[in-house]
């Protein structure tokens, strides 16, 4: 559901060495210049405890210490302490700054390659280090913020930077050695002061935030018009201090940092040790345990890389012998009063993934919390998926993301990251990289870049990628290519899905970028040009400036379902935009914007906004008019809720379904209150017991009973309905039932697994779309034989469900009872929504534009579509259900395409029955032939099918179709001279077509009498075909003027269509062999290649 947009933005500490030489500092990290590091090793076989090294006298004043600031020095706040005391090994604590000696000379090292790069939780800044410096960004605006370069004698006594790691919250950066140190140095903010601040002395015309106009740069205020989404607070301005120095004996093999302590492996002997931030009430700040005394790790394996996510509190481990293992933390607090207890024990973990052979060895591993996954990367460059059920071991294999390329192409697998919402995965390789939907269909890649070009255009982020982190709520990738100073930041589209789960974002396709909203607009027209790649189909909305100044990045986007609104909002506040108008609304006042914050989603209920909102810890659902300006005295109307609320979703004509926290479900209608419009709560259903984490459900719906959406009471709807949730991955169906006791009870089944987004049918027709103006869809909606269908992408295949009652019955009945079967659907590119009324799935494909007349490579995409009714067709047919193959035909009969898909329908079932010869009475041929001869096109389809296979297969089709002499007859009747020249063909094919044969006179006659001269031509071509000497042209032609002299006295025609005389040369006819070897010396298309007759 992410797909890369536009070219990326190029940042780098330095662009030139001239550019280098500037003012800067060098930090010593506690060293003076002509000091070293104590490198005695310590010999032990247990590893020794990590010694904490103590700062030397400082030799400049604390409060003339500037930050580390690129170009001007900005003067240092002494008001501002460091963020964290240091507290020492002896006990003594003393405030932490740094050590650091101005240089006269010499600059910023410049094109040293960037060898990490690490985003703060929060994503307002990140860091990258060089092997002798370390920078830290502001994420918007995209500025340093500090450069730390550290001294020649730090070099020689530490080593150079190989590895970075930031505490969670930002206040600490630590830099890991070649020599086996941890450098620590804290940060701290000033949350009022701001550097780099424009100032414009004349702004007297200057407009304000103005309602109901697009936010161009005038909307906002003097010192606001030069910035960008997100950049509304500026530039802040941070101090960085050297805090300490910690060596790790026993060498380091990688570390990780969490909020309350560092976690290292160690090599010699192998280990984790733990070191505190801070010392515990014991004044123990490290512990220690054995990779040897961890019973469930091998003997004699080192840790190779260690991840941890903070919302499942999980960790992974990748081992030397190349397997992946589940770890968490053993809690002493928590475990004290337990009798297994051990507190020589700090983890506890299984192994979930181990290599069979040489080819699945694991490299990299992360877990994926939204969707309770863990991606392992191995060495052949495929990343196999594991479902973590429990913190019990029960981790089994989910899927398998596979390459588009091989991996000798793709090179080694070196990054993995998941973007925030765990939709999407990004794997950086050595020579490019690629991107994943969370259950594995191929997003994008740069694998197909031109080599050349890349080259020239030095954009060495399609060559190979060694760091990638998301930013900004998903919207954008930072990108740290092989052997590269420079930072790269692509900016991602995606499905509006992502953020709000409702059935018009499902049924009307929405993308959104980091400014933009994208609407396909291809509904309401004519059926060819919906399904064309034309860039108007798509209405592209810039967001307000002003709104995206604060608000950025947008967390959700909703569209109504006629598609005439749209409603983004972002960290704070909403905006909403008019199609038809192409204007936008928001707050003119920056505190009622501010007030609240869109938490559990948007819909649209008419011209009315409905929005879940948090306000002054309240949760509330609020009523917005689009014909009213936004301010907080024109709220419709508050409905308050008791709860924090997950989810909402329309359904029906004027139902909304409200889903909170505590597990409750609700069920409002709309109805006018007193002239306006309201929610009036009418039933709610508790799932306790029943779904265990509300937090997980991504989207839900409910099925009622025909008879209940007819003529039932609103307020009994909740005893009816069956409720589709789908949780995490899997779709889940609860049935309502009544138990002995006369009580309301739900039986639960999980329809189907690895579920990326489903759509309900009947959702869809509360969205309007098969009363769209097609002119393919003839059959009113309440007939459709698809209205009850489900449609369920899973990642690699689209299946339906042609009618969700089989579903409800097969689980009512029996829990045990298969489920019926589904259509299955392989589809080439991501789905994004279901035009049941014209037939087609609809979605986008990425596209990498290189070309020679400009400097850079940019990425789009395009429009692509699937029609779905041949293999909808075929699952009917094959289930023997003819006459629903046959309603079903008959509703999209008056397609431009119709024919199109019958004849997709004919072709693959007629190349698997060439392969497989069944026997007559399972052979679906018959039944698909059968289905096209009730349809004016079906000589037409069938004639256009032979041109697309081979002359072999020929003989199996016409094996249960009349000769092809009757169909030449049949279209000649017709008046289909074209289609009548396709089975000419064929009769040449089959050897029943004789030289200057008649009905070949016959067809030449009729199209002379209709004056179709390129029909006229093309028989001219195929008869001169059949032998080189023009014998048999000239014998047809011969007879033709006989023919047609009969009927008319126009003798200029026939002048015009004589031959010249052409002297044999011997070889009068050329041979022809057996048509069924499909082998023929002179085949089909050397024959002829007339009209709709030839194949091309």
């Amino acid at each position: 559901m992410y797909w890369p947009v536009g070219t990326p933005r190029i940042y780098a500490t330095t662009t030139s060495r001239a550019s280098a030489k500037t003012n800067f500092v060098v930090s010593n990290d506690g060293l003076t210049s002509s000091a070293a590091a104590d490198t005695d090793s310590l010999s032990s076989s247990e590893p020794p405890p990590p010694v904490l090294l103590d700062e030397k006298e400082r030799s400049v004043p604390d409060a003339h210490i500037p930050p580390f600031t690129p170009g001007l020095r900005t003067p240092a706040t002494p008001a501002i302490n460091s963020v964290e005391h240091d507290v020492f090994h002896d006990g003594s604590s003393s405030n932490s700054q740094q050590n650091l000696v101005g240089l006269g000379g010499g600059g910023i090292p410049a094109g040293d390659p960037i060898a990490a790069l690490r985003v703060s939780r929060t994503g307002h800044l990140f860091a990258v280090i060089t092997a002798t410096t370390m920078t830290i960004w502001q994420t918007k605006p995209t500025v340093i913020q500090a450069v730390v370069v550290r001294s020649e004698s730090s070099i020689r006594s530490y080593g150079t930077n190989v590895a970075l790691l930031l505490r969670p919250d930002s206040v600490i950066f630590v830099v890991q050695t070649s020599l086996g140190y941890l450098i620590t140095y804290s940060l701290a903010t000033d949350a009022e002061s701001r550097v780099y601040k424009p100032h414009f002395s004349d702004h007297n015309n200057i407009q304000r935030r103005r309602q109901s106009h697009f936010g161009g740069p005038g909307n906002n205020t003097p010192d606001q018009i030069l910035l960008g989404p997100g950049e509304g607070a500026g530039v802040r301005d941070i101090s960085v201090r050297f805090r300490r120095v910690i060596k790790v004996d026993a060498g380091i093999e990688c570390a990780l940092a969490l909020d309350d302590e560092l976690v290292v492996a160690t090599k010699k002997p192998a280990a984790v040790q733990c070191i505190r931030w801070t010392p515990d009430s014991t004044g123990n700040q490290t512990s220690t345990e054995l990779v040897s005394r961890m019973g469930w790790l091998e003997k004699k394996v080192s840790i190779k890389e260690m991840t941890h996510d903070r919302p499942m509190n999980l960790s992974t481990w990748v081992t030397s012998d190349g397997k992946a293992y589940a770890v968490q933390r053993i809690s002493a607090s928590r475990n004290k009063d337990s009798p297994d207890f051990d507190p020589k024990k700090l983890f506890k973990g299984y192994c979930f993934h181990s290599p069979l052979g040489n080819n699945d060895i694991a490299v990299r591993a992360v877990v994926n919390a939204r969707f309770s996954l863990i991606a392992v990367g191995c060495t052949d460059g495929i990343i196999r998926v594991y479902s973590a059920r429990d913190y019990a071991g029960n981790i089994p294999p989910s899927h398998v993301h596979r390459l588009p390329v091989s991996s000798e192409s793709s090179g080694a697998l070196i990054t993995l990251s998941y973007s925030p919402d765990g939709y999407c995965l990004f794997a950086g390789y050595e020579n490019g990289w690629a991107t994943w939907s969370v259950f594995g269909k191929t997003a994008s890649h740069s694998f197909n870049a031109n080599p050349s070009i890349t080259s020239t255009n030095q954009e060495s982020w399609l060559n190979g990628v060694t760091e990638a982190s998301w930013i900004g709520g998903a919207c954008e990738v930072l990108i740290v290519a092989r052997q590269s100073e420079s930072i790269w930041l692509l900016e991602m589209a995606r499905s509006a899905v992502t953020g709000c789960y409702t059935p018009p974002n499902l049924f009307r396709t929405v993308l959104q970028s980091s400014s933009s909203v994208m609407v396909y607009r291809g509904y309401d027209l004519p059926d060819l040009t919906s399904i064309s790649a034309e860039p108007f189909l798509w209405h592209n909305a810039r967001i307000p400036s002003n709104y995206l100044l604060n608000q950025w990045p947008i967390k959700c986007t909703v569209v109504s379902s006629d598609g005439r609104y749209v409603a983004v909002a972002g960290k704070r506040g909403l905006a909403h935009y008019s199609v038809n108008s192409g204007r936008w609304k928001t707050f003119a006042n920056e505190a009622m914007e501010n007030e609240f914050q869109v938490r559990g989603g948007m819909c649209w209920y008419q011209h009315i906004l409905v929005a879940a909102v948090e306000a002054n810890r309240s949760y509330e659902l609020r009523l917005y008019s689009r014909e009213a300006a936004l301010e907080s005295s024109t709220v419709m109307f508050t409905q308050q809720m008791p709860a924090p609320i997950v989810l909402i979703t329309p359904s029906g004509e004027d139902s909304l379904l409200v889903y909170t926290y505590d597990n409750l479900l609700y069920h409002f209608v709309f109805a006018p209150v007193s002239g306006a419009v309201r929610p009036i709560q009418v039933g709610q259903i508790a799932f306790h017991g029943i779904v265990r984490s509300p937090a997980r459900v991504r989207g839900l719906s409910w099925i009622l009973p025909e008879s209940q959406m007819i003529d039932g009471d609103p307020s009994q709807d909740v005893a009816f309905a069956s409720v589709l949730f789908l949780v995490d991955g899997k779709l889940v169906l609860l049935q309502p039932s009544v138990n002995n006791e006369g009580q309301l009870k739900y039986d639960m089944r999980v329809i189907s697994h690895n579920v990326e987004f489903y759509a309900s049918m009947r959702d869809q027709l509360s969205v309007n779309m098969l009363s769209e103006p097609s002119t393919g869809f003839s059959v009113d909606a309440e007939e459709s034989i698809l209205r009850n269908s489900l449609w369920v992408f899973e990642g690699h295949e689209l299946k339906v469900w042609p009618d969700i009652q089989d579903v409800l019955r097969a689980t009512s009945v029996e829990h045990s009872k298969e489920l019926p079967p589904t259509v299955a659907m392989p589809i080439d590119f991501y789905p994004l929504s279901i035009l049941l009324g014209k037939g087609i799935v609809l979605g986008v494909e990425p596209e990498l534009v290189q070309r020679r007349d400009i400097s850079f490579s940019f990425f789009r995409f395009s429009i692509r579509t699937h029609l779905f009714l041949p293999e909808i067709l075929r699952f009917y047919l094959v289930a023997n259900n003819s006459a629903a193959a046959l309603r079903l035909a008959q509703q999209y009969q008056n397609l431009e395409y119709f024919a199109h898909g019958l004849e997709v329908l004919l072709h693959h079932v007629l190349d698997e029955e060439v392969d497989s010869a069944p026997k007559p009475e399972a052979a679906i041929l018959p039944r698909v032939l059968s289905l096209l001869s009730s349809f004016k096109q079906y000589l037409d389809i069938v004639v256009q099918c032979t041109r697309k296979t081979e002359v072999r297969s020929w003989r199996t089709l016409f094996a249960y179709l009349p000769p092809p002499q009757e169909l030449f007859e049949e279209s000649l009747q017709r008046g289909s001279l074209k289609t009548a020249g396709g089975y000419l063909l064929i009769l040449h094919t089959f050897e029943e077509l004789g030289a200057a044969s008649e009905q070949s006179v016959r067809l030449f006659s009729r199209a002379i009498r209709e004056e179709d001269w390129e029909l006229c031509k093309e028989l001219a071509r195929f008869l001169a075909a059949m032998d080189e000497s023009g014998e048999t042209l000239k014998e047809a032609i011969e007879l033709v003027n006989i023919r047609v002299k009969q009927d008319t006295d126009d003798t200029d025609i026939m002048t015009r269509l004589e031959v010249p005389t052409r002297k044999p040369n011997g070889n009068s006819r050329l041979s022809r062999q057996n048509s069924d070897t499909g082998s023929d010396v002179q085949s089909a298309s050397d024959i002829s290649s007339f009209g709709t007759a030839s194949p091309i």
